[in-house]
């Protein structure tokens, strides 16, 4: 109470640490719990394939067969249970009377929920799936349908084939927990999904598109069976001779439950995206630096406080206080502000969480209960951040002998090798998030802003993938083609940008075996996108061989097969398909269809086969609310049963590097909170030392001493420090900048004006923190500090 500004500040600054900490924190725990709330996680196992050819790293894939399942539970001892999942990779059209909605709909087993722990609202969850039209949503989902939850026996039709199929709600899932490897907003009976063309046709042991889990026995030591998983392998997949040539190895393996999310070999599009373990722990090292820099500035403001405590240790002392009640003393005090300190910090937490959601990107809730790490680790923070902060100031000022301390002969050093320490370890980590920063944020802006190889502005698309496209586009264009504000129609099976599947093809040509991504696209395509043809023509519509057998390629597949873009014209492509050889009439310059963090891929064009999904409208620049407001009409028109969708195109490239921008958030929140706590122990360092100097400064002013030079004599040993933790940091932010860029296909060149720039930032805002106590000290009027000599 006697020193409410600094008691303010310290409190304050440990509870801006501590709540930076439990946000990181909260996030490294969800990413590494993941899927731990289903009972039997530890016996729950999902089954991948491991192929290798020609003695090559293996690579694994989860997409398996759709008789796999039945198959594991047959033939392998301790399988008891397993569940089969298709899940849903685009969103299907639902109907609710006249009323279209667009719905993920997955399918599965009706052992699902004995198997996964989901909670159910309302609904018995081993009964839902004996209607073969049942179907099972989530809360959430059942509220946007239907404006209520309470949703059981209502009856919905979905878009399955073309036609729309009646569906009928038989349970309502509670909302899925944040840390679930496994989503779903809705879910229909495997069995029904066997009934549609597609279950039909992917029914064979030929075609790979299911997850399978598999539960076993709490004894069972199948996932270590390699010898029986291979002969498993090899009842249902026994080897060709085109294997045994290319020495061909596969074999099935079961991957833990809790492993599937931080495993990023494994990962599958079809779930929720893993994360690579090492990006979970740069968090964790970025929020333990945060808090050590919180700490630090809490123990050099205890001490700052301390300093002018001495006469009192002295009088406790001469009325009888022995050394161990001052050092309780001393700790329960540092105790109080590290527990008042927390209480604050996690009312910052609950405050702040909307945003760090929306940060990273994930729902997350501060539940003790769902994360029961939070509780003792914060205690076990509050409990040492206390005792280190309390122990130097008490285990120093108690043992001062109490003559000396009365008689003034003492004082709390503030400028030792300690504090001094602490000073430049605060400003270099503080001057390494601030450089990292700068770093990602140039990187995230050049692969925003770097050309594609196309234009990419003002193109609106438009989703046709619930459509019988092959009919609608042709009115669509024609519609539009009267609109003054369009400026192009084009339109593809594939579309560009993130979330988009891409089309790859292997092939063998001349006994080497090639992969492309292929696209089917419309003839004016090239055109309407802006991409530069570099050799021969483009697709005419009036030459009919365009439509079956002519390929455009791009400049990487070229390189690939070894030809120049002058050779690769009326080259054959043999070995493409089993019934025709396409021929190369043209070749396009680069382009990136994928993130800049990869090389441009070998890339085909083509007008043979498939349908389009994706409508493409060029519009002339300006305002696009009345140009989509005609699309959409004319949508409705042509389309009445399906939803009208659309997307920007220069959008959807833009959402490849979310994770860029998150971490550039991340990052610079982390940077400049370490800045505000590291001037904050500056603060209370400073004013340590125009305390312990008052009488020298009192000196040099009656000798004449100016203002700045007072200034200058107690900030120079400050900058000093500061500079220092600039020399020692930057080699290092550049070494982990440099090793993050590599990630990048396409990147900058760190530059060396990034560090003049963060270390001149650092640089005048300490010595804007220095120089208010500076001015403070060499204002004082020097009599208060001479008048007892």
């Amino acid at each position: 109470m006697k020193q409410r500004g600094l008691a303010f500040i310290n409190i304050f600054g440990l509870s801006a640490g501590l709540a930076c900490f439990c946000l990181f924190m909260l996030y490294a725990i969800n990413e590494f719990s993941y899927d731990r709330f289903h009972k039997n996680e530890k016996n729950i196992y999902r089954v991948f394939d491991l192929r290798s050819s020609d003695g090559n790293e293996a690579k694994g894939s989860v997409s398996m067969p759709m008789p796999l399942g039945p198959a594991l539970k047959k033939d392998l001892p301790g399988v008891v249970n397993y569940v089969r999942i298709r899940q849903a990779s685009e969103e299907s059209i639902l109907r609710i009377k006249n009323e279209m909605h667009w719905v993920k709909l997955s399918y599965t087993d009706p052992e699902f929920f004995s198997v996964f722990d989901f909670s159910m609202k309302q609904g018995n969850p081993q009964k839902v799936f004996f209607n073969i039209n049942g179907l099972v949503i989530t809360e959430t989902k059942a509220k946007e349908l239907f404006g209520k939850a309470n949703a059981i026996g209502e009856t919905v039709e979905i878009k399955i084939d073309n036609s729309f199929q009646p569906f009928v709600i038989t349970g309502i899932a509670e909302d899925l927990p944040a840390n679930s490897s496994i989503v779903f907003e809705a879910l229909g009976s495997f069995s029904f999904m066997e009934s549609t063309r597609f279950g039909i046709n992917f029914n064979n042991w030929y075609t790979d598109a299911f997850r399978t889990f598999v539960q076993l026995a709490p004894a069972s030591n199948l996932p270590n069976d390699k010898a029986l998983l291979q002969k498993f392998f090899d009842t249902y997949n026994p080897p060709d001779e085109s294997s045994k040539q290319k020495k061909l190895t596969a074999t099935y393996g079961l991957q833990p439950l809790r492993s599937i999310h931080t495993n990023p070999k494994l990962s599958d599009s079809s779930g929720v995206e893993s994360v690579d373990p090492k990006t979970i722990w740069i968090i964790l090292s970025i929020a333990f630096g945060v808090l050590l820099i919180a700490c630090i500035n809490f123990t050099t403001l205890a001490i700052g406080r301390s300093a002018d405590r001495g006469k009192e240790v002295g009088v406790r002392k001469v009325i009888g206080a022995e050394r161990k009640q001052l050092i309780f003393q001393f700790l329960s005090e540092a105790l109080i502000v590290s527990i008042s300190s927390a209480v604050i910090g996690l009312l910052l937490v609950r405050l702040l969480l909307p945003y760090f959601n929306s940060l990273t990107g994930k729902n997350l809730s501060f539940s003790f209960a769902l994360y029961p790490e939070l509780g003792w680790w914060l205690a076990a923070l509050v409990l040492t951040v206390g005792l280190l902060a309390g122990s130097y100031p008490a285990l120093v000022l108690s043992s001062f002998r109490s003559i000396d301390v009365l008689k003034n002969k003492l004082r709390v050093g503030g400028s030792n090798l300690f504090t001094k320490s602490l000073v430049t370890l605060q400003f270099a980590m503080s001057f390494g998030l601030i450089v990292s920063t700068i770093i990602i944020l140039q990187q995230t802006k050049y692969i925003s802003s770097k050309n594609p190889g196309f234009n990419r502005e003002n193109v609106i698309v438009l989703d046709a993938s619930q459509t019988d496209s092959k009919k609608i586009y042709p009115l669509i264009k024609q519609e539009l083609s009267s609109q003054p504000a369009i400026a192009g129609i084009t339109a593809a099976q594939t579309g560009i940008g993130e979330g988009s599947r891409l089309m790859d093809h292997g092939f063998k040509y001349n006994d080497t075996k090639k992969r492309i991504y292929e696209f089917m696209i419309d003839p004016n395509y090239i055109e309407v996108l802006g991409m530069e043809i570099i050799a021969g023509r483009n697709f005419n519509p009036a030459i009919v061989g365009d439509t079956m057998n002519s390929v455009i390629i791009n400049e990487s597949m070229a390189n690939d097969f070894g030809w120049s873009p002058e050779e690769a014209l009326d080259k054959p492509i043999k070995g493409y398909t089993n019934t025709k050889t396409p021929v190369v009439i043209g070749v396009v310059k680069d382009f990136n269809f994928q993130s800049l963090s990869k090389k441009v891929q070998p890339h085909l064009f083509h007008q043979f086969g498939g349908r389009p999904s994706k409508i493409f409208i060029r519009i002339k620049p300006g305002n696009p609310e009345p140009v989509l407001s005609a699309i959409q009409q004319i949508w409705n028109k042509v389309a009445p049963d399906a939803p009208f969708k659309y997307s920007f195109l220069d959008d959807d490239l833009d959402n490849f590097y979310k994770t860029e921008r998150r971490w550039s958030s991340i990052v610079g929140w982390a940077g400049g909170i370490s800045v505000f706590l590291a001037c904050l122990g500056l603060f209370g360092l400073a004013a340590l030392a125009a305390l312990n100097r008052s009488k020298e400064i009192g000196i040099r002013k009656v000798l004449g001493a100016s203002l700045p030079s007072i200034i200058k004599l107690l900030s120079g040993d400050f900058i000093k420090l500061v500079a220092i933790a600039l020399i020692i940091a930057s080699p290092v932010a550049w070494y982990f900048m440099n090793n993050w860029l590599q990630e990048f296909a396409y990147r900058i060149s760190i530059s060396w004006w990034v560090f003049i720039v963060a270390g001149s930032f650092s640089i005048v805002i300490a010595f804007i923190t220095i120089g208010f106590q500076a001015i403070k000290a060499a204002i004082a009027n020097p009599v208060k500090s001479l008048r007892t000599e």
